[in-house]
Order: C-alpha cells, then structure tokens, then sequence
C-alpha cells in the first residue's frame, strides 16, 4: 500500500511548476527574456518575478511569516506600487536578481510549508470579506494552480520567442520532435478553421 503523504505531494508538484517556470528562461537573451508578447505586456522574466511575489504573500503574509524585514520592502511589491510593477523587469533589475530572489523566496516558502501543519490557520487580507480565513492545504492547492497557470504562460511565450516547447526539462512531453511534422500539423489546423469559418458565416 502507498503511505499517504499530502503535504509532500502537494510540495512536489509545487516545485514541478517553478522548475519548469525557470527552465522557460534557459538559452535566452536579455532581451529576449525581458520582451512582452501579448498586447498586454506578458513576459518570462515578468512571469518569474510575479511568482515570486505570489509566493511572498500566500507564504509569508498570509501565516505571519514575512519575506522582507520592515523597511526593506522593494517599490515593485505591495499596496503602494504602481500597477503591474511585479510584471516586468526594470533595466536595472538583472535576471540573476530576479531569479535569485524567486529561489531565496521557495526556501521561505518551504519552511512555512514544512513547519506549518496543512490545517494551519491564515488570513489573506487582499480576498474579498468572508473568504479570507483560509488553511495552509487550501493556500498550496492555490499556488500550485497560479504558478502552473503562469508556466503555461512561459510555454507560450518562449514558443514565440524561439520555437522551443515543452513541459519541463528532460520530458517535453510531445508527439512529434521534428519541426516539419508541427509545419504540417498547423497548416491542417490553420485549413480546418478556414472551412470552419467559412462554413459557419
């Protein structure tokens, strides 16, 4: 019989999402790394940056465990920032930084979720009134949803940016590795919504 281990578990498919999340930033320019894709402005860098700062509250904030020490809060992070200031990456703000601060911020994360029971109280101020008290279990099955969501986010962009899929480093998780058979699989996409289209007006 397997040994139930909920609270591992939980934490394995956490750290799945944040390694696949870094991995997305591999082989890639400053430039590259920093550029937005979509008309709103997404990008791997901002993608990390973001988790970071979803990881700071869920698991520090919300259980009385801050990241920052009082008056070492960066302008990016918190009520006083500009919109979407956790989205991007200023020019002076280096991929190292940013990534170094994204892994120092799992190790907060981990020893919140290591030392705490998953039925720990939590109080995340930012939801609306009368669905702020939450537990550690229901914070985790949280985050692993908006980095998951956010590393699909990365899937995208890095395609974009390069061509390069995959789900994660080692097991990419696709039917065909030649660039030729997704040439060919896109134009029969991209002839099947014609049709559709067509059929449809």
């Amino acid at each position: 019989m397997v040994e139930l281990n909920a609270k591992a578990d939980l934490l394995r498919y956490l750290q799945a999402s944040r390694d696949a999340l870094l991995w997305k930033l591999d082989g890639l320019s400053e430039y590259d790394v920093r550029r937005p894709l979509t008309p709103t402005g997404t990008n791997l860098l901002g993608l990390v940056k973001h988790t970071a700062g979803v990881e700071i509250g869920y698991f520090g904030e919300v259980f009385g465990r801050p990241f920052f020490e009082v008056g070492r809060v960066p302008g990016w992070y918190g009520d006083e920032a500009e919109p979407n200031a956790d989205m991007w990456a200023t020019v002076d703000e280096s991929r190292e930084e940013i990534v170094g601060l994204y892994q120092r911020v799992w190790a907060h994360s981990d020893r919140t979720i290591d030392e705490l029971a998953l039925g720990a109280d939590g109080h995340v101020a930012w939801w609306r009134e009368g669905n702020r008290d939450v537990t550690l279990h229901r914070i985790l099955v949280h985050v692993i949803a908006e980095t998951d969501r956010h590393a699909g986010h990365a899937d995208i962009v890095r395609e974009l940016i390069d061509g390069n899929t995959g789900l994660r480093k080692g097991n990419e998780n696709l039917p065909w590795n030649e660039r030729t058979a997704w040439e060919t699989h896109h134009r029969r996409l991209e002839n099947a919504a014609r049709e559709a289209g067509e059929a449809g007006r």
